[in-house]
C-alpha cells in the first residue's frame, strides 16, 4: 500500500525509480478543492520524453497546446478534423491513445497560468449529458401560427447565436424535431414546423435551406447522388470513443431501446464529463459536416468519415441533440414530416414572415384571425398549391427555398422553378381500378386511350440541343449509367425540326431479333452502373408514351390528345429499340372492344393497360366517387379535420354514379398533365385487379416465432400500411397464408434478431416510436424496408388494428381478412405502399356493393317463395 508520502508526490518528475502516473481526475479533484498553484514547468515537454513518461500536468497542457492548434487551423464541427490532430478528446479515451499523440509546436503551447486561470472554460469539469439549449427551449414552437410572434424571441436568440458565432444553432431546430417525433397530430406538426422556419426566415435566413434539408432527412434532390455511406459501425465506434462505453454496453443500451437514436441519447447521459466545453452545432455546420461525409472518396476517405462523426457526437450538446444528431446520420430521422408536409409548412411560413430586407408582402395575422375556418382554408391552399406545383416540376430544394426567400409565394414563382431539362420532374400518377366495368363507369361520356401496361421499367428522357441525354426513373434517380444504349439512340429518334424534349416511356426488356417482350425480373439482371455498350446482354425497347416539353417549351397543359399527336408526329421509330406503346382510342359505349384490348395485352405478357382522358371535357360531370379523386386544387389538402369529414362512413357508402354525391366538390377531369398527383384523368387496371380479388401493398413490421416445423421461422408477420400526414405505420394484419419453406428461411436470414450469434440483421428489439399496434408484443420488429403484394378476401372493422382509424370509425380501425401473401414488390419503395386513405376507399367500395347484394338476396328469396306458392297452388 502506497505511503502518505508517495501519495503527495505527484509531480516528482526527479525520481530515478519513474513517477507513478496518476488519472486526470486526480488532478481535477485537487482542483475542485482550491488547489489553484501550479506548479511552473517548460511550455513543451523535451522531445526526448516519452509519452508515459508525462505528468498529469504536462499531460494536460500537451492536450491544451494541440487543442489551441487545431482551432488556430479553423477546426470546427463543420470542418473536417487536421490529419495530425486527434479527435479522442474524452477522458476514458486518453489512456489508450497515449502512444498516438504527436507533440504540439512550442508556439501553440500556452503558459499554465493560461491553461488552468479561473478565466479558462477549457480544463474544466463539463457534464455533458445534462448540458441543454435554455434558451431554445424555452421557446413554445408548438403554439398556433397565428399566435405565435417571433420577433418576441428573435432578440435573444440572436444574442445567443452571435456568442457561438452568429450562425442559428442546431438546438433549435432539436427543439423542433422533439416537439414533432412526440405527436401524432398533423396540425400540431405543421405548426411547430412553421413556427421553426419562421425564426429562421426573420432571424437567420442563409440557415433556412440547411434546416429544410435536415428536417426532410435529405442533403440533396433524388437525382444528385450524395449519398452518406456510413455503416452501422462508424456511429457505434463514436458512441464509444465519445462516451467511453465497451462492446457490451453498447449493445445492452441498443437491446434496451432498439434505436440508434435513442442509444446516443443514453450513451451521452452515461459520459460523465469532456475535457473541453463542446463547441455548439449550427445548422449550417451538421448539414455542411454530412456533405463532407458524403464527398469523401477514395483512399482515406473512412477515416475522415469517422472523424467527422466523432466531432459531430463530441460537440452535441445535451442527449436530444446526440438522438438526432445519429438519427440523421443513420438516415431514420422519424419526425412524422413527410416532403407534403414540409412544402405545407414552407407555405404558410412564408405567408406570415419575410427575411430582413425582402419587399414582397406578408399576410396580416390579425385579419387571418378574423376569418371563419373555412375562408382560413382557402388562403392556406393557394400558396400550398403554388409551392407543391413549383416542387412537382422542379423537385430540389436549393431552387425553391432561395426563390422564396426572394419574391416570396407569387406567380413568378411558377416561372423561377419551372420545367428544365436535365432535372426531372415528378411524374404523373394513375388510379387503380379493379374491374373495366368501373372504369367504363368513371369516364362515361369521354374519349378516353386505351394503352398496354408494359412489364418494364419507367423512364423519363431529357434530351436537349446539343444531343446530351439524361434518364432518370419514376423515383427520380438518375440512370443514364445504366442505358448507354438509349443514350447513343435518343438523338437520333428527333424528326426534323425538334432541338430538345422531355418524353416518358416505359423500358422493357426485349429479344432483339423477334421483339418478343421480356418480364421485369430479366430486367432487373442487368448491370445498374458502368455499362458499357458492348457488354449488355439484356436488350431494351424504350416504348414512349407522353410529350412533356419541346422546344423550350413546356407541354403541360396541353391536353393529351395534342401531347401523344406531337409524339407521334416528331419522332421517328426504330423497331424494337424505339417505338410507341400500343394503344386503342374508344369511349365508355365501346366495352367488347376495350374487353378484347385488354385480353390481348395480357397475352402480350403485359400487366393490363391504362387508360387516359383524351380531351378536356370540363362540362361533363365526373362520375367516379370521391375516394378515387384527388382533392383538387381549390380544396385544402391539409385540413383533414375538414376534408376527411365527408369520407366517415357510418352504415352508408358512396355510391358510384350519383352525382350529388360524386365529384360535386371537385373539378371536371381534364387531360392535362399533373406531376406528382395521381388522378382518375388517367386509370390503370391490371390482369390480376377485379372486383372478387383485391390486394394492397403492404409492409412487414414485426414476426413472431413459428410453432411446430416453422419454429425457426418468423410466422405469423405483422403488415402494415402508411399513413401518408404523419409518416406512421399503421397495423393492418398478421399474415401466415402464401409462404413458402424457402421464403422462409430467406426472410429469417434476412430478418435476424441475432439469437445464434448475438449480432442483429434488419430487426430491433423495441417497437419504434413511428409504428402504431396496441396488439401482443411480437417476438422481433422489423426494421421497414420491404413491401409485399398481399390478397385478401374482405376488409371489416377491427378492435385491435389501427389502420385507418378516424377514416371509417371513431373507435375502431380496419383489418384484412384471411391475407394471402402474393410475391415481394422489389419495384417499389416504402413511399409507394397502400396508405390507410386507400385501404378506407376500398372498404366502403366494398360495403357499398353489400348494400345492392343484400337486396339482391331478399329479392330472390321473395321470387323462390312467390313460385313455391304457385306450384302449391
Amino acid at each position: 500500500m502506497s505511503s502518505p508520502a508517495k501519495k503527495r508526490r505527484l509531480n516528482n518528475v526527479a525520481s530515478q525509480s519513474g513517477p507513478q502516473p496518476k488519472g486526470l481526475e486526480f488532478f481535477f479533484a485537487k482542483q475542485k478543492q482550491g488547489d489553484g498553484s501550479t506548479k511552473s514547468s517548460p511550455a513543451v515537454e523535451p522531445p526526448q520524453k516519452a509519452a508515459s513518461e508525462l505528468t498529469d500536468e504536462e499531460l494536460a497542457r500537451k492536450l491544451q497546446a494541440e487543442w489551441d492548434r487545431e482551432a488556430g487551423n479553423g477546426g470546427a464541427a463543420t470542418a473536417e478534423p487536421p490529419q495530425d490532430v486527434p479527435v479522442e478528446q474524452t477522458v476514458p479515451d486518453i489512456s489508450e491513445d497515449l502512444s498516438s499523440k504527436t507533440t504540439p509546436e512550442p508556439s501553440a503551447a500556452k503558459s499554465a497560468s493560461a491553461v488552468f486561470g479561473a478565466s479558462s472554460s477549457t480544463l474544466t469539469l463539463q457534464s455533458t449529458g445534462t448540458a441543454e439549449d435554455a434558451v431554445t427551449t424555452s421557446i413554445p414552437l408548438d403554439e398556433p401560427p397565428l399566435s405565435f410572434e417571433p420577433s418576441k424571441y428573435l432578440a435573444a436568440l440572436k444574442q445567443h447565436w452571435d456568442v457561438e458565432g452568429g450562425d442559428a444553432s442546431y438546438a433549435l431546430l432539436t427543439r423542433c424535431f422533439f416537439i414533432l417525433s412526440g405527436t401524432t397530430k398533423r396540425i400540431k406538426i405543421v405548426d411547430t414546423l412553421v413556427n421553426c422556419l419562421r425564426l429562421l426566415i426573420e432571424g437567420d435566413p442563409g440557415s433556412l435551406l440547411p434546416a429544410v434539408w435536415l428536417a426532410t432527412n435529405s442533403i440533396s434532390p433524388a437525382y444528385i447522388s450524395l449519398e452518406l455511406g456510413l455503416g452501422g459501425s462508424a456511429i457505434s465506434k463514436a458512441l464509444k470513443q465519445v462516451c467511453g462505453l465497451d462492446n457490451r454496453s453498447l449493445k445492452a443500451i441498443y437491446d434496451k431501446h432498439g434505436d440508434a437514436g435513442d442509444v446516443a441519447f443514453e450513451a451521452k447521459k452515461k459520459q460523465s464529463f469532456t475535457l473541453r466545453k463542446p463547441k455548439p452545432l449550427t445548422i449550417k455546420g451538421v448539414y455542411q459536416s454530412l456533405v463532407k461525409i458524403a464527398s469523401s472518396q477514395g483512399q482515406g476517405s473512412a477515416e475522415t468519415k469517422q472523424r467527422i462523426v466523432d466531432r459531430l457526437l463530441q460537440d452535441a450538446r445535451g442527449g436530444e441533440e446526440s438522438r438526432f444528431v445519429v438519427r440523421t446520420l443513420c438516415q431514420h430521422l422519424r419526425i412524422g414530416a413527410v416532403k407534403t408536409t414540409m412544402l405545407i409548412a414552407l407555405s404558410r411560413a412564408f405567408l406570415l414572415s419575410r427575411p430582413p430586407g425582402a419587399d414582397f408582402s406578408v399576410k396580416d395575422k390579425a385579419d387571418l384571425s378574423k376569418l371563419k375556418k373555412e375562408e382560413l382554408a382557402e388562403v392556406w391552399s393557394k400558396s400550398e398549391e403554388i409551392v407543391k406545383a413549383c416542387f412537382a416540376r422542379r423537385p430540389n430544394y436549393n431552387d425553391l427555398v432561395p426563390a422564396l426567400l426572394e419574391i416570396g409565394i407569387t406567380d413568378e414563382l411558377l416561372i423561377r422553378c419551372g420545367l428544365a431539362l436535365h432535372i426531372p420532374l415528378r411524374p404523373m400518377l394513375g388510379s387503380i381500378t379493379r374491374d373495366l366495368s368501373e372504369m367504363l363507369t368513371k369516364l362515361q361520356g369521354r374519349d378516353f386511350a386505351c394503352e398496354y401496361k408494359y412489364d418494364g421499367q419507367r423512364a423519363q428522357v431529357h434530351c436537349d440541343a446539343n444531343g446530351k441525354v439524361s434518364i432518370f426513373s419514376r423515383h427520380l434517380e438518375l440512370m443514364t449509367e445504366k442505358y448507354p444504349d438509349l443514350v447513343e439512340l435518343v438523338p437520333k429518334i428527333r424528326g426534323e425540326g425538334v432541338s430538345s424534349f422531355i418524353m416518358e416511356g416505359e423500358v422493357v426488356a426485349v429479344d432483339r431479333d423477334s421483339g418478343e417482350l421480356k418480364n421485369f425480373q430479366t430486367l432487373t439482371n442487368r448491370a445498374r452502373k458502368d455499362v458499357e455498350i458492348g457488354s449488355i446482354k439484356v436488350d431494351v425497347c424504350l416504348f414512349a408514351f407522353d410529350l412533356m416539353y419541346l422546344n423550350s417549351q413546356p407541354l403541360l397543359d396541353r391536353p393529351f390528345r395534342e401531347r401523344r399527336e406531337l409524339l407521334r408526329s416528331l419522332f421517328v421509330e426504330v423497331p424494337h429499340y424505339f417505338t410507341w406503346v400500343k394503344s386503342l382510342d374508344a369511349t365508355s359505349n365501346d366495352s367488347e372492344t376495350v374487353l378484347e384490348f385488354f385480353k390481348s395485352a395480357t397475352d402480350f405478357k403485359c400487366e393490363g393497360i391504362m387508360v387516359k382522358i383524351l380531351d378536356n371535357l370540363v362540362d361533363i360531370p365526373y362520375l367516379g366517387n370521391e375516394d378515387d379523386q384527388e382533392i383538387p386544387n381549390d380544396e385544402n389538402p391539409s385540413t383533414p379535420k375538414k376534408s376527411k369529414a365527408a369520407k366517415k362512413v357510418k352504415g352508408s357508402a358512396v355510391v358510384d354514379g350519383d352525382p350529388k354525391k360524386a365529384g360535386s366538390r371537385r373539378k371536371a377531369l381534364l387531360a392535362t398533365y399533373e406531376p406528382d398527383k395521381r388522378l382518375d384523368s388517367w386509370l390503370k387496371v391490371k390482369k390480376d385487379y377485379n372486383s372478387s380479388f383485391d390486394t394492397l401493398d403492404l409492409i412487414p413490421i414485426a414476426g413472431w416465432h413459428g410453432q411446430g416445423r416453422k419454429a425457426k421461422w418468423w410466422s405469423p408477420v405483422l403488415m402494415a400500411v402508411r399513413n401518408e400526414e404523419t409518416g406512421m405505420l399503421e397495423a393492418v394484419c398478421k399474415c401466415i397464408s402464401g409462404f413458402t419453406d424457402a421464403f422462409y428461411k430467406a426472410t429469417r436470414q434476412f430478418y435476424d434478431d441475432g439469437g445464434e450469434d448475438g449480432v442483429r440483421k434488419n430487426t430491433r428489439a423495441q417497437k419504434p416510436s413511428f409504428i402504431e399496434y396496441p396488439g401482443p408484443l411480437p417476438d422481433v420488429w422489423f426494421e421497414p424496408q420491404e413491401v409485399w403484394e398481399m390478397a385478401f378476401a374482405d376488409i371489416s372493422l377491427s378492435p385491435t388494428y389501427t389502420a385507418a382509424i378516424g377514416l371509417v370509425s371513431d373507435e375502431r380501425g380496419l383489418s384484412l381478412r384471411f391475407p394471402r401473401f402474393l410475391k415481394k414488390r422489389d419495384d417499389k419503395s416504402l413511399e409507394e405502399a397502400s396508405t390507410n386513405d386507400f385501404l378506407a376507399g376500398l372498404w366502403r367500395k366494398q360495403e357499398a356493393k353489400a348494400v345492392p347484394t343484400q337486396e339482391s338476396r331478399l329479392k330472390e328469396e321473395d321470387d323462390e317463395r312467390d313460385g313455391e306458392d304457385d306450384d302449391g297452388d
